[in-house]
């Protein structure tokens, strides 16, 4: 018989729900630390929980969802302790009710659903995959939608699972089923199919090789889809095929190659930032050059303004701001760091403008520190430049002096980008345009906005070995005048950019340094009393660097300098 909840119980369970969204902490923590322990003792807690989630329309949506996520959280935790009939309850109620109404409820049995598979029940729940497939024959939308949304996350959980004999391969029966769904009238059911086929191409999973054509097909046909999560999703296919088929792509890849200069500049960011992966996969293929030089014509610039910080990237680097120095960081700026040696140039260091080593330590603003449009560009164009070497630059630099003396700062910031971008890859070709290029990088360190001091601090420590085969007083000495000053900065992520560039000086420089030693030390105390805790993790690193450049020199007492370096006080007197 089907189970009924009892009356008390159930108004015990709403009253924890209730708590559980109290704006009260103190609340939150009882129900966390208590309520949900001693409810949990009873067997049948969890048929309640899925109860509220499909039956009880009266209540709002969002208690519902959450006592889909407490019972998802329960299943994770002990799911093996369920009793069976308890199991069975939840399982059936999910099937029964994967096409609510509300689609916050579908996503939540979605969830509930997948987290119950990864439990090893894909193998114990053999009508699962069976079910979802027959409801995508539903002529109810939200029936069809909630059971792609299921199969979606299924697919992204346990894509092994699903290629394998444990199951019987179930994947010959999915894949052909999800492609006749690409043509769907619905832009979330086309997303839904796309994206669950996409989750077996990286595993070549045969089911889909057996059918690459038929899929690569219907790609094509969705490329000018109205909706951008498909585009990102076509885009995300090419991509991926680009790297594991690409026998299968190279017949169409002028074509693809057109479309995907289109998406690169898709007013969709999400849209153009997947088709912008596209190129930094095509640099790594052997065919690259051959297919890629009679476009770069079109590529470089459309990379070159990908480059430019958006205007919601300003707003959540607090590019306005320009002294914030005396602002403490919060915990999470402070990350494990470590002295390492910056010889070796990492793979797409572009993608962190402010000379950081880890990825993760990009920006102040988690928001920030994830892959965006502006960090893919420089990335591509980076690994381009290594591909290309000087044949990129008869297309790069007429661009070049037009963004570097620009009167609006976000453009001439986005050229000292590429400068940076550029400097592995096209290092000799640069070689003539550098005396009058490094003067105008150390001029801008001096910039009134802060962001265009940072960014000139790391392109310049990408062309600091050139600086340091030059003779001393041409290149070295100002740029290491105005480094220092930029230590010093009112800036913090200056003062960060300043430390990592001065750092990557040190290592090229070497015993260069040694005459103006006193002035470097001078410097990096004064700034122990101006720093706030992130960025003294870095001058520790600055200094490991200099005792690793310079050695036994470090130990010798003070001796007057031969020559003066600086055209400012010593900082130590700076009051």
């Amino acid at each position: 018989m089907d189970w009924q909840p009892d009356e008390q119980g159930l108004q015990q369970v709403l009253q924890l729900l209730k708590d559980s969204q109290s704006p009260n902490t103190a609340t939150q923590r009882i129900v966390q630390d208590q309520k949900l322990k001693q409810l949990n003792q009873f067997p049948d807690f969890n048929n309640y929980l899925i109860f509220v989630l499909t039956r009880l329309k009266s209540e709002d949506e969002p208690t519902r969802s959450l006592s889909g996520l407490i019972l998802k959280n329960n299943v994770k935790a002990h799911y093996q302790s369920f009793p069976p009939p308890v199991a069975d309850f939840i399982k059936q109620e999910c099937l029964n009710n994967i096409g609510d109404a509300s689609s916050l409820i579908r996503a939540t049995i979605g969830i509930l659903i997948t987290t119950i598979a990864s439990k090893g029940e894909l193998q114990m729940w053999p009508e699962l995959l069976p079910q979802l497939c027959n409801l995508l024959n539903s002529e109810d939308y939200n029936t069809c939608e909630g059971a792609f949304g299921a199969l979606q996350k299924i697919c992204e959980d346990s894509s092994e699972l699903l290629d394998s004999d444990a199951l019987n391969r179930p994947l010959n029966i999915m894949i052909p089923k999800f492609l006749q769904f690409f043509k769907h009238c619905s832009p979330k059911i086309r997303s839904h199919a796309i994206a669950c086929v996409n989750q077996f191409i990286m595993d070549r999973a045969q089911a889909l090789m057996d059918n690459i054509d038929t899929f690569i097909e219907h790609l094509f046909a969705l490329a000018v889809d109205d909706d951008p999560e498909v585009r990102k999703n076509v885009c995300r296919a090419l991509v991926m095929l680009l790297e594991v088929r690409i026998d299968r792509l190279i017949p169409h890849m002028h074509s693809i190659i057109q479309y995907m200069l289109q998406r690169t500049q898709d007013h969709d960011e999400n849209v153009a930032l997947e088709a912008c992966e596209f190129w930094l996969t095509l640099a790594e293929q052997p065919i690259c050059k051959e297919v890629l030089a009679s476009h770069l014509v079109q590529l470089i610039p459309i990379l070159v303004n990908g480059m430019k910080y958006s205007e919601i990237d300003i707003i959540l680097l607090k590019g306005d701001v320009e002294e914030d120095e005396a602002v403490p960081d919060s915990e999470q700026d402070i990350k494990p760091r470590f002295h390492k040696s910056r010889t070796v140039t990492l793979p797409h260091e572009a993608e962190r403008p402010d000379g950081s080593e880890d990825a993760e330590d990009d920006d102040d603003d988690d928001a920030l520190s994830d892959w965006n449009l502006r960090k893919c560009s420089a990335a591509a164009l980076d690994v381009l430049a290594n591909v290309f070497r000087e044949e990129l630059l008869p297309h790069l630099l007429p661009l070049l002096k037009g963004l570097l003396f620009h009167p609006e700062w976000v453009v001439k910031e986005s050229g000292i980008l590429v400068l940076g971008a550029i400097a592995e890859g096209c290092m000799q070709g640069m070689v003539p345009y550098l005396p009058e290029l490094i003067p105008h990088l150390i001029q801008c360190l001096s910039d009134k906005k802060a962001l265009v001091r940072s960014i000139a601090c790391w392109t310049l420590s990408r062309y600091a070995h050139w600086v340091v085969s030059q003779p001393p007083d041409m290149h070295l000495k100002p740029l290491m005048t105005e480094l220092l000053k930029r230590i010093l900065d009112g800036n913090k992520r200056v003062q960060e950019a300043a430390c990592s560039a001065f750092a990557t000086l040190e290592e090229e420089a070497c015993t260069e340094l040694v005459p103006y030693l006193s002035y470097i030390l001078d410097t990096l105390v004064f700034a122990f009393g101006k720093y706030q805790h992130k960025n003294l993790l870095i001058l520790y690193d600055a200094i490991g660097t200099l005792a690793d450049s310079v050695g036994h020199h470090l130990n010798q007492p003070v001796r007057p300098h031969s020559g003066s370096l600086l055209p400012i006080p010593v900082p130590l007197g700076i009051q």
